[in-house]
């Protein structure tokens, strides 16, 4: 049992991220390496935080402290990332082999980096969870939540896809200088992060955390140029490819 939760959880919350990973990233190098270049930068937001809680020992029992400067560490090196690419736009056109659409359009190399961040935030949120899936013991025996680890899995693939929206969202704030809609992000980061802190009460934030998953994925879907008949031509099934194979009597020659 343990086992097969931790592959349903496994899948649950990196299921979707990865899928959009081999789908839309995977077959190009560049945006593969700004995938891992950005996810570094969240490595170092999470240094820098680090550093700070073990250095201030007096706040170390407060998860409010930890929490604001965690997020506010994620955003700055989200910027410090998007002036590095914007440093670097030269050399991503002499590397990008005649493909300019990463270069010409901003939204992509904004996706790129938001998954980024998001994988590489949802595994070291779930890593450990996922790693006392495997047993001994099962959640609940002694009145602890037993949905715990799927409540985690959820809650991680939500903030997975809410860095993916916080992303096309912070870039385009900045290329438009949408003041405001930088302010939506920032907000919203510190308002997902902040009802975490409700947990276990898990019919109370995961609701909270999913609409805001929403609403940043509407938001970043109409910044990116996007609508509902767009989104539904997306979504709509496609026929598959029917192959035509000449008859054997059409490919031979005609003989009298």
């Amino acid at each position: 049992m343990t086992l097969a939760q931790f592959f349903g959880c496994g899948l649950l919350a990196f299921g979707p991220p990865l899928a959009m990973f081999s789908i839309t990233i995977a077959r190009d190098p560049i945006r593969t390496i700004m995938l891992v270049a950005s996810a570094f930068f969240w490595l170092l937001a999470l240094l820098l935080s680090s550093i700070l809680y073990v250095a201030v020992t007096q706040l170390q029992d407060t998860l409010v402290f930890g929490l604001v400067f965690s997020v506010l560490f994620q955003e700055l090196f989200r910027f410090l990332w998007f002036l590095l690419i914007q440093k670097a736009e030269g050399g991503l056109k002499k590397v990008s082999d005649g493909n300019m659409q990463i270069v010409e359009n901003k939204h992509i190399l904004a996706y790129v980096s938001g998954l980024g961040f998001g994988i590489i935030s949802g595994a070291f949120s779930l890593v450990n969870v996922l790693a006392d899936m495997t047993g001994p013991g099962t959640m609940g025996l002694k009145g602890d939540p037993g949905n715990f680890f799927v409540a985690s899995a959820v809650t991680s693939l939500a903030f997975t896809l809410l860095h993916v929206f916080w992303g096309v969202l912070f870039f385009n704030a900045l290329h438009r200088r949408a003041y405001l809609q930088l302010a939506y992000v920032i907000l919203c980061h510190f308002i997902a992060s902040g009802i975490t802190l409700m947990n276990p009460m898990y019919g109370v934030t995961i609701p909270t955390v999913w609409v805001l998953t929403l609403l940043s994925g509407g938001l970043a879907l109409v910044v990116a140029g996007g609508s509902h008949t767009t989104l539904a031509a997306a979504l709509r099934p496609r026929p598959p490819p029917v192959l035509q194979v000449p008859s054997e009597s059409a490919s031979q020659d005609t003989r009298l």
